[in-house]
This record gives structure tokens, C-alpha cells and sequence, in this order.
């Protein structure tokens, strides 16, 4: 009888060991479970605060943009002898936006060729990298602009004697796209300041 209870009682306490010890591991797996959430968020938030920064050369000037699409937009003078100032647009589609190859055909179709040539003949692509480390891929194309009036759109501009340098800049938030566009002269004016403007692209 007493060999009896004591075994009882044995068992019993080895019961309550295990039960306390899984107690505690669960409480362990709790506070573990909970900083990595804390931790996930925190990764989270300051991902979702990281933005692409640069430094806007000495006489661009700034507008609103006219899109969420557009992340800046700005004019940049004309030259005498040009019809229109230049533009410079910063694009950013929420990390789509399509391959950079897609993007340089895209840009280089916006131009025809006065003697018919095919643009892409003419159009001189490059890489470079930010100050940052961030990969830019470039295309530079002369000729008549003949994008869409607006995206989507069957009618046509037709601006001759045009120039656009359009980039796509790979960061961890995805491609943002950078586009000058304008008279071949005025653009020749600004494509040094336009070099400076992407090399200065950061994410912070």
C-alpha cells in the first residue's frame, strides 16, 4: 500500500515537474515569438520609411508633381534659339515598372529618325553607378519626339530636333526611373547637371 502511494506520489511529482518545465518553455517561446515581432516591425517600419533623396543642381526649378506616379518634376531653362524649356521627371510605380531592358525600348520608340534610320540604331545606352552604389542604366536618343500625348493614348506628339537621356535606378525599393526631356539644345546645356542629379540619388 505504501509502495503504492509512494509510487503515486512519484508519479505525481514528476507530473507536476513536467507540467511547470512546458510552462516555462511556452512562456519562453512567448517572449521570443514576441521580440522577433517586435523586431520584424521595427525592420518594417524603418523600410517603409527609406526614400530616395538627391541634391537638385543650381537651376533646376522645382514643381508639383502632377502624378503619385511622379516622385519630382522639374523645368529646367531653355536656350536662345528653343522653342521650350526641358524637363526632368522622377518616376517611381511602387517597385513595378518593368525590366530595364523593356524600359530603354519603351524610351528609345519615343524617337523617330528624320531619315527613317530605326532609333535604336542611333540611341547610346551606359551604366554608371551612384555616389551610394546604386546601378543606373542610361539611354540617350536624339530626334522627333513622338511619344504619347498621354499614356495610353493613340494621338502622337511630334516635337523635332528633341533629346531625351532617361534612366532607370535599381534600389531595395525597386526601379525609379529618371527622364530628361527637350530640345537637343537645351538639353546638351543640362546634361552635365543632369550626371551630378543621378550620381547624387541615394535611398535613406
Amino acid at each position: 500500500m505504501n509502495t503504492t502511494l509512494g509510487t503515486t506520489r512519484t508519479t505525481r511529482t514528476t507530473g507536476t515537474t513536467g507540467t511547470t518545465g512546458l510552462s516555462t518553455i511556452a512562456r519562453s517561446a512567448k517572449v521570443e515569438t514576441l521580440l522577433v515581432a517586435m523586431a520584424v516591425s521595427t525592420v518594417a517600419v524603418l523600410f517603409a520609411a527609406m526614400a530616395l533623396k538627391f541634391d537638385v543642381p543650381k537651376g533646376w526649378v522645382s514643381k508639383t508633381p502632377s502624378s503619385t506616379m511622379r516622385v519630382a518634376e522639374f523645368t529646367l531653362a531653355k536656350v536662345t534659339g528653343d522653342a521650350e524649356d526641358a524637363t526632368v521627371t522622377v518616376y517611381f510605380f511602387g517597385g513595378q515598372g518593368g525590366s530595364v531592358q523593356a524600359n530603354m525600348d519603351r524610351w528609345i520608340g519615343q524617337m523617330a529618325q528624320p531619315d527613317g534610320k530605326a532609333s535604336k540604331d542611333v540611341a547610346k545606352t551606359s551604366t554608371m553607378q551612384t555616389a551610394t552604389g546604386l546601378k543606373v542604366s542610361l539611354v540617350d536618343v536624339s530626334g522627333t519626339y513622338v511619344a504619347e500625348v498621354t499614356p495610353g493614348s493613340t494621338e502622337r506628339l511630334n516635337k523635332p530636333g528633341f533629346r531625351q537621356i532617361a534612366a532607370v535606378v535599381e534600389t531595395p525599393d525597386g526601379p525609379y526611373f529618371v527622364k530628361l526631356t527637350g530640345p537637343a539644345g537645351t538639353v546638351a546645356k543640362w546634361k552635365e547637371s543632369l550626371d551630378a542629379f543621378v550620381k547624387s540619388l541615394r535611398v535613406e
